[in-house]
């Protein structure tokens, strides 16, 4: 089956920190697939901005370079590469300063879409706001891109909030977090909202409880010194499990339109309960064949940072009480493995009498090979009785949606282009990353009061042997991590 491309309006794109990590790995390599696969039309531009210092000539070779590296395969297909560099643009830029900001300008062109990605730290953000504004480059139709961190706390949320808005409508700010623009992440809607089969399921009555997990099998590498300060919490629950959490709990929108889709998330957040100390398991890893340990990473001996985190969670409403989420992330793990897991109860009368718990199980996998898998029983094949036994029905989406060899969609290839549409269902709003982040301070400032110091893992591993405790207290068990 091939998908229906739907090309999008003329735009400009700037991209400030064009030169960093980010850009040269996931954006400006999206950019290229998404125009290979005719998305991006020809009037649309795309606008390198950084301090560093070169022409428009090197910006090109350094995309070049990039996109042979990670665009997937498609650089050298007829010339494709060098069409896409003619759209390329670069501008020497002080985001503190005035210096570049008049030669932006006049690169920029009326009457199309003017979209500015911040992919910077949150120190710049509201610079760069400030100076769109001065200069004149922005109008009600323009649009900001801005990454995480969103703030470290509740308080630096809020003031990160209200720099933005100083210049710029909520309507105009999207607050990416790429895995929502994963394709399985959206699935998990379709398979919710548009299937009888799930929705009169999907809630205490018939889940007995629900997990997500999000493994790494990478340490801190580079990123140590922002790592230390933030951990496994604020890294990760605060967002990108946050975000699964809320799809898989909301209540159905009215439509599927992003302010009825974030309301419902909002509401999921705020029905969160407190977490107990003893629902907390924080972990970090320790050397291994994999190499240093964390403490050895980000060079303080005695960190007493997360690499690992797992919760017991409870949604206080009438849809989730009672059934438990329980929430893991960590790195140095076994496996690379993003997934959820919905299980269902035990019936209540097995007629087969063959003494062995059989429950369905939903699995939807975010990474790698994503897929969903649906856990049913049903008669072992083959004389000799009622024999019972469990086997999956599989539907990975390489496999019964993509054409042959090719990859699905990068997260950021269709993040973008929902920008350069206006269309914020897959972003996250102001006010929704302030009541994440109002239930995670008091977790975070619990366990710094109780000094308590993270239990060590083996690189390689499953994590701390306590957060197999976790589960074990209700009588479940944890998903094995596996590739």
């Amino acid at each position: 089956m091939v998908s229906r491309v739907i090309p999008v309006d003329p735009f400009d794109l700037v991209i400030f920190g064009g030169t960093g990590d980010l850009a040269r790995r996931k954006i400006l390599p999206g950019l290229f697939r998404r125009y290979c696969a005719g998305q991006m039309p020809d009037e649309a531009r795309v606008i390198g901005a950084a301090r560093s210092e070169m022409d428009t000539a090197d910006y090109r070779n350094f995309v070049a370079e990039a996109i042979r590296e990670f665009g997937g395969g498609r650089a050298c297909e007829d010339g494709t590469l060098a069409d896409f560099l003619k759209r390329l643009d670069y501008v020497a830029i002080d985001a503190k300063g005035e210096g570049g900001w008049r030669d932006l300008a006049k690169r920029m062109r009326p009457k199309v879409v003017r979209a500015f990605y911040f992919s910077v730290g949150p120190s710049l953000f509201g610079d760069l706001a400030e100076r769109l504004n001065t200069h004149g480059l922005t109008d009600d139709g323009s649009r900001i891109v801005v990454e995480k961190p969103f703030g470290r706390d509740l308080g630096t949320a809020r003031q990160l909030n209200r720099d933005l808005a100083a210049f710029f409508d909520e309507s105009q700010i999207y607050r990416i977090d790429h895995y929502l623009g994963k394709e399985t992440v959206q699935n998990l809607m379709a398979v919710r909202f548009g299937n009888m089969l799930f929705e009169p399921l999907w809630n205490s009555q018939y889940v007995d409880h629900i997990q997500i997990t999000v493994a790494e099998t990478v340490g801190v590498g580079g990123r140590g010194e922002y790592y230390d300060r933030s951990g496994a919490m604020r890294d990760m629950v605060q967002n990108h499990l946050m975000q699964l959490l809320c799809l898989i709990a909301m209540e159905p929108p009215s439509r599927f339109e992003h302010d009825a889709v974030r309301d419902e998330k909002l509401k999921v957040i705020r029905a969160l309960d407190p977490v107990e100390p003893h629902h907390i398991v924080r972990g970090q890893y320790e050397p291994g064949v994999e190499g240093a340990g964390y403490r050895e990473a980000v060079e303080d001996a005695r960190s007493r940072t997360e690499s690992y985190v797992a919760l017991k969670v409870g949604v206080s409403n009438w849809r989730w009480a009672g059934t438990p989420f329980y929430v893991r992330t960590g790195k140095r793990l076994r496996a690379r493995m993003s997934e959820i897991v919905v299980v269902f109860k035990e019936l209540n009368h097995s007629i087969f009498g063959d003494g062995k718990d059989h429950q369905n199980v939903l699995s939807i996998r975010l990474q790698p090979n994503e897929g969903i898998t649906l856990r049913v029983t049903i008669k072992e094949p083959g004389p000799g009785g009622m024999r019972l036994v469990d086997v999956p029905l599989d539907m990975t989406f390489a496999d019964a949606l993509g054409p042959e060899g090719e990859d699905p969609p990068d997260a950021y290839e269709r993040l973008i282009m929902d920008v350069i549409r206006g269309n914020q269902t897959l972003f996250m709003r102001g006010d929704e990353v302030e009541a994440a982040w109002s239930w995670t301070d008091p977790i975070i400032a619990g366990w710094e009061a109780r000094g308590e110091v993270p239990k060590p893992y083996m690189s390689g591993s499953e994590g701390p042997g306590d957060a197999v405790q976790l589960l074990a207290r209700d009588r479940r068990v944890w998903r094995e991590v596996k590739a």
